[in-house]
């Protein structure tokens, strides 16, 4: 087998951590997904040498892993930023204020959407949606969450970045953690960050808090209990019934004229004058 461009060593660790990827699946190509993830966390992106050997450890071509790659932007095709500061500029968060953060921070950095600053410091996004708009506006950096953000918050936190200083999100972790060390994680090995800090606020608990407080509670996914519970409430439903068989009774296509509109759609006047 023809080896890809990394070092020994370099290889020999990823063909380890490939083969416990792999064998969390029962069909090999189902790992793709976290082998580019992990090929990520060495390269700092997709390289040429990780699509090779994601190809080569699960017997694709490399044609068949560059598409996966270049559909998700989670992957990186040219060497990403050791934090990724993704600013929401969808819908509500660009109301709320987003397209002015990311104008601000594009200022402050020199670079524009999926640039990287010189320094490969920050690689600088819009995103579509951060799956957050009950904190709008918001940024992600290496996925982590900054809620409720302002022009001037948002150029704080990265000016923090720059200056070397560890950043907080307001969810999530203590500490954002770098780039390829994220990407690890999304490959399926644990970082020993996923206690730390409040998994969801209070604006995303609000509807829970009231069904609490109501007595509510949601259906039981048990069909058994389901069909129990709904034949104790409709004893005496009626059993369905099947739709009529075309030209059977109840059937429009064989069923027989009763009006005038029947014969003459809009009826005998909509007819030529000579036809009547």
């Amino acid at each position: 087998m023809t080896q890809t461009g990394y070092a020994p060593d370099v290889r020999t660790r990823l063909d380890e951590d490939a083969a416990q990827i792999v064998a969390r699946y029962p069909q090999a190509r189902s790992a793709l997904l976290p082998l580019l993830h992990l090929v990520q966390s060495q390269d700092g992106y997709v390289s040429r040498n990780g699509i090779e050997f994601c190809a080569e450890t699960l017997g694709l071509t490399t044609a068949s892993v560059s598409a996966v790659a270049t559909f998700y932007t989670q992957y990186k095709r040219r060497p990403n930023g050791e934090y990724t500061v993704g600013v929401c500029t969808n819908t509500l968060c660009a109301i709320m204020g987003g397209d002015e953060i990311f104008e601000r921070l594009s200022e402050r950095l020199g670079v524009g959407h999926d640039e990287t600053t010189t320094d490969g410091k920050i690689t600088l996004e819009r995103v579509e949606c951060n799956a957050a708009c009950d904190y709008a506006p918001v940024m992600m950096i290496n996925w982590e969450f900054f809620d409720n953000q302002t022009p001037e918050s948002a150029a704080a936190v990265v000016d923090a970045i720059l200056a070397g200083e560890d950043v907080r999100p307001s969810r999530g972790p203590d500490v954002v953690q770098p780039f390829k060390d994220v990407s690890r994680t999304l490959a399926g090995f644990l970082d020993e960050h996923a206690d730390e800090g409040p998994a969801a606020g209070p604006a995303s608990l609000a509807g829970l808090e009231v069904a609490r407080e109501q007595g509510w509670s949601a259906p039981s996914f048990d069909a058994a209990e389901r069909a129990a519970a709904e034949d104790e409430t409709t004893p005496d439903a009626a059993p369905a019934q099947s739709a009529p068989q075309t030209g059977g009774e109840q059937s429009s296509a064989e069923r027989k004229p009763t009006t005038d509109g029947d014969v003459t759609p809009g009826g005998p006047e909509s007819e030529p004058e000579e036809k009547r």
